[in-house]
């Protein structure tokens, strides 16, 4: 299978070779790598080039998006810079992030499991982070939620739900689109990759609503936005992150932001949001549809 590899990099010199030095030491190779520099101002163009001029298989683009690092909507327009600049004969399609490193048969496994099941759209390992002197799983999320860090999408599944999002919670609504065409996901415990910089460390202070505004604009409503809100909140050990989402969401509501989905797909994450809900807190079994 092809695999190509979209990584959004932006002041990434103390991380992008370490990042790069796995994938190409990985068992099975990817067949093109795209690193997008969003106008970088360390060392990071000088490691890129370094890698360029060794492996015929990754390139670079230059861009210049907006200067604060607002989650989502930054990382994924570089995203689809980098992509766009590549053909389309991919089989499986990356994004990564420029501060990881893979275990070295990362992509041997996620190629194995895209394999072995037709309908497996999304496949990842899991995020660790460095806690003194130990590697522990980075919790912010469940156990069956596939990081931004780290996605990898079977290509007819990526297509059906139209690419990426530019907007906060397109981690979660490329998921819950893929779950609406009736994809497959799937996270392997085993492929442990290591993550310097914690999720979120560096977003701007306006971005402090956009959860609540991404809530609103998935349609979640406002009881499940809520329970989101609460249950990310304990994870983050952050009171002032509830309150701030749910700030979000009520400012959606009241300008009437535009959303991201149609009702029917509001409806689908709705419903199978509840359903978690039941089965993981009121212990209920719900039947697959």
């Amino acid at each position: 299978m092809r695999i190509y590899i979209v990584i959004p990099a932006y002041n990434e010199a103390a991380y992008i070779g370490a990042t790069l030095e796995s994938l190409v030491a990985q068992t099975y190779l990817p067949t093109k790598i795209c690193v997008v520099d969003d106008n970088s101002t360390d060392a990071t163009p000088d490691i890129l080039q370094k890698f360029t001029s060794k492996y015929d298989f990754i390139s670079t683009r230059k861009t210049d998006f907006e200067n604060q690092h607002l989650p989502g909507s930054k990382v994924v327009h570089a995203f689809l810079y980098g992509l766009n600049s590549l053909d389309d004969n991919y089989d499986i399609i990356c994004k990564f992030d420029a501060d990881l490193i893979f275990p070295e048969n990362y992509l041997e496994t996620i190629m194995d499991a895209f394999t072995s099941n037709p309908k497996l759209g999304l496949v990842g390992g899991f995020c660790y982070i460095q806690r003194k002197e130990k590697w522990e799983l980075e919790n912010l999320t469940g156990s069956d939620h596939i990081r931004g860090a780290l996605k990898a999408y079977r290509k007819e599944c990526y297509k059906e739900i139209g690419g990426l999002i530019p907007a906060m919670g397109w981690d979660t609504l490329d998921e819950m689109l893929a779950l609406y065409y009736n994809w497959k996901l799937k996270t392997i415990p085993e492929l442990k990759v290591k993550h310097f910089k914690p999720t979120g460390h560096s977003y701007h202070k306006a971005s402090r609503f956009n959860q609540g505004k991404a809530f609103y604009q998935m349609r979640y409503r406002c009881i499940l936005t809520f329970l989101a809100t609460a249950k990310l909140s304990v994870r983050r050990k952050s009171l002032k992150y509830f309150w701030y989402s749910m700030l979000g969401y009520l400012k959606a509501f009241i300008s009437r932001e535009p959303f991201l989905i149609t009702k029917e797909q509001g409806r689908f994450i709705r419903k199978y949001r509840w359903k978690g809900i039941a089965q993981t807190y009121l212990k209920v079994k719900i039947g697959s549809e």
